[in-house]
């Protein structure tokens, strides 16, 4: 090959690469901005619910989501990622008859899980109720448990879409199931209180508004995939749906279930760690002398103020790993290590960017973030403040925990996070207990449980995927540049707010000019640095189309 089809090559495969990379990243932009519009909802959605229903009526809210939301786990959590891997393969390989197939076999898995779940809420709420120490609650169950068919079906539909690395129904599906339980959750609320009814009934009414937004999520996915929005690739799937046999259907729904039998248990025993909470909480606490009504306080505030708030920077990092799976699975079928290696460099990279200084951030200002958000409601502040404080450690390792997973499975090593996690389970289980047994520390107990769970977690993962990587992981280089940088802007911010504090006591502008302030110092810090470069900022797609139009038009007036 002559010396110029060398360099065309090189600059080919460069244009590959970076054409990747812009996919994998506009992906992951995409539903980052779906993510904190729906969380912004979530948040909309907690404040008049906690005017409405007090920290009591958000205790029987809250426990019939816990429960919900791990029966959702193991109806949900593995079958759209394996089928986000299986279809992705499919497309490498150029075999849309294997990608429609593996979606058929997992829309049947899908509806016949959510039927099974939804009658177990159904048929034995008041034994849940009563087994996690909340019977007031066995009401809210029976309201939630319709949501389990509704989302199962969605998750099907969202894995398929996300195989082929096509993340608009997704983000789209997730805004209107957070806008619908937003606003006909409120409204339902506002109707039976007006009737008279108990907290309880005000509670379970409240909870269906999760149940309709699911099914209109479900209805535009539906309407998503049939009519237009996957335009060409359903048409091409519908004519070799015809070549469909019985075979074909057999191995796809074996492949399904290898891949996501050990993604559902890994997610499931993760899952645990909520469900340990609130029994602990409810139970545990009792053993320190907090009578049952103060324990449910304690649980609806904890649950309603601190973890909606904990779990934000967690759901933000959520679309690196959506993103890439699909990724990393095309690239392993076509055993193209460097293009693993870059992705899975960049989705570690982008993570800690983000988690580390919302780690340091959350810490420091837990009492004026929550004060902001939650005006009014001083007695709940004052119990969660504490315990959002804590949670704010294991935001880091939460994201990485995620990333860190998907990566995993990616790879085709769907056991190792079933192992990691399990031992990170067994340590929140032990260190939770202990702790919530001692006094001086009580409902601390249960966030300081979660750091260590968490810890532990993405301490394995990582040594896992160190191995994984060709030339292993350099975690110093990963961690130390965004380190530097957290602790001088969070550190500069929280002295800047205590400053401005100071001199306007008793108003909310010192911490919004606090974060502003963390939010430059952090960025200015990491471009200086090299943690944040500009090819991460041309990889934008607005940026990279400025950039775009101001060269064309160079090229055009010279």
């Amino acid at each position: 090959m002559s010396l110029s089809g060398v360099f065309d090559l090189k600059r080919k495969n460069n244009a590959v690469a970076r054409a990747g990379e812009k996919s994998f990243f506009s992906g992951v932009l995409l539903l980052s901005l779906s993510t904190v519009i729906v969380k912004l909802l979530g948040l909309g959605f907690k404040i008049p619910m906690l005017s409405l229903l007090g920290a009591e009526g958000m205790g029987y809210f809250n426990s019939a989501f816990e429960i919900y939301a791990l029966l959702c786990t193991i109806a949900t959590a593995g079958l759209p990622v394996a089928l986000s891997i299986l279809v992705s393969s499919a497309r490498a390989r150029g075999d849309l008859l294997a990608a429609e197939s593996v979606y058929r076999s997992a829309r049947r898995l899908f509806l016949l899980f959510g039927c099974c779940f939804c009658a177990v809420m159904l048929l034995l709420s008041d034994r849940l109720a009563e087994l996690i120490g909340n019977p007031n609650a066995a009401l809210c169950i029976r309201a939630i448990a319709p949501a389990l068919i509704f989302t199962c079906l969605s998750g099907a539909i969202r894995g398929y879409c996300q195989g082929y690395e096509y993340m608009t129904p997704t983000a789209i599906s997730q805004l209107i199931e957070a806008a619908g339980k937003l606003l006909l959750g409120v409204l339902f609320a506002l109707f039976s209180l007006k009737r008279g009814y108990s907290l309880p009934a005000v509670s379970a009414f409240s909870v269906l508004g999760i149940s309709l937004g699911s099914f209109l999520s479900l209805v535009y996915l539906a309407f998503a995939r049939r009519i237009g929005l996957l335009g060409k690739r359903i048409g091409a799937e519908e004519a070799a749906r015809e070549n469909l046999r019985a075979d074909n259907k057999s191995e796809g729904l074996k492949r399904l279930l290898r891949i996501a039998l050990p993604i559902t248990l890994g997610s499931l025993v993760i899952g645990l760690t909520r469900i340990i909470d609130m029994t602990l909480i409810m139970r545990r606490l009792s053993d320190v002398g907090i009578g049952a009504t103060e324990r449910n306080e304690i649980y609806g505030a904890y649950t309603t103020l601190a973890l909606p708030v904990f779990s934000l920077i967690p759901a933000l990092i959520a679309p690196v790993s959506v993103a890439l799976v699909p990724q990393l699975s095309a690239f392993a079928e076509k055993r193209d290590k460097k293009g693993e290696k870059t992705v899975s460099e960049n989705a570690l990279r982008m993570t800690v960017i983000f988690a580390l200084p919302a780690s340091f951030g959350l810490t420091a200002f837990a009492r004026p973030i929550l004060e902001l958000l939650f005006s009014g409601q001083s007695e709940a502040i004052e119990i969660s403040a504490p315990l959002l404080s804590a949670l704010g450690g294991s935001v880091l390792f939460s994201c990485l925990i995620t990333t860190t997973n998907a990566m995993l499975q990616s790879y085709g090593k769907v056991f190792l996070p079933i192992v990691s996690m399990s031992v990170g389970v067994a340590v929140k289980l032990v260190s939770s207990w202990v702790l919530m047994g001692i006094d001086s520390i009580g409902a601390l107990g249960a966030p300081l449980g979660s750091l260590c769970c968490n810890l532990t977690v993405t301490l394995i993962n990582l040594a896992f995927i160190s191995s994984c990587l060709c030339g292993g992981l350099n975690a110093a280089r990963l961690f130390f540049k965004p380190l530097v940088a957290s602790v001088l802007s969070v550190g500069g911010s929280f002295a800047f707010y205590a400053y401005l504090n100071a001199e306007l006591n008793g108003s909310s502008l010192p911490f919004v000019w606090a974060l502003l302030a963390a939010f430059v110092l952090y960025f200015l810090l990491s471009l200086a640095m090299g943690s944040i470069t500009r090819d991460d900022i041309l990889l934008l797609p607005f940026i990279d189309r400025i950039f775009s139009r101001k060269a064309e038009r160079e090229r055009e007036e010279s």
